[in-house]
């Protein structure tokens, strides 16, 4: 089994404006590291490539990332042991913060490719009822 791994965010500003320069520098980058890192498996685009604007929840201003990897210890290496953890701790310089969760890990066959449309039900299952099997976050997998 892989490690699928959605998560959206709630821009602060429109995705051109000047206070969103250096995420926008960064971004590229930080999917070339990922798509080089060891487990990296694979990762959902649209036209926009890494930057992925989509509407969430009712929301114009949600960017989401949807990505599969080879393990959960191969996520986790990535998100916290590369230029990423610089952008986790800049989080509230571009993102508003979010009542509901907005980070969701669930388990596929290998060779699988979740649609966005599978990542927001897993994300609204979590949301409903909690960590499951089904959809969990960094504290289910930080206990194994």
């Amino acid at each position: 089994m892989h490690l699928a791994q959605f998560n959206i965010g709630r821009m602060a500003y429109e995705l051109d404006d000047p206070r969103m320069a250096d995420f926008n520098r960064g971004i590229d980058m930080l999917n070339s590291i990922a798509e080089r890192s060891d487990g990296f498996v694979w990762k959902y685009e649209t036209a926009f490539g890494g930057v992925v604007p989509e509407e969430v929840d009712g929301d114009p201003r949600i960017l989401v990332n949807l990505t599969v990897w080879d393990s959960v210890d191969s996520l986790r290496f990535y998100v916290w042991n590369t230029l990423h953890k610089h952008f986790v701790t800049r989080r509230a310089d571009w993102f508003t913060p979010m009542d509901e969760a907005h980070l969701v890990m669930w388990w596929v066959p290998e060779g699988h490719r979740p649609d966005l449309a599978e990542a927001l039900a897993k994300l609204e299952h979590l949301r409903q009822n909690g960590e499951s099997e089904d959809a969990f976050g960094w504290n289910a997998v930080s206990k194994a």
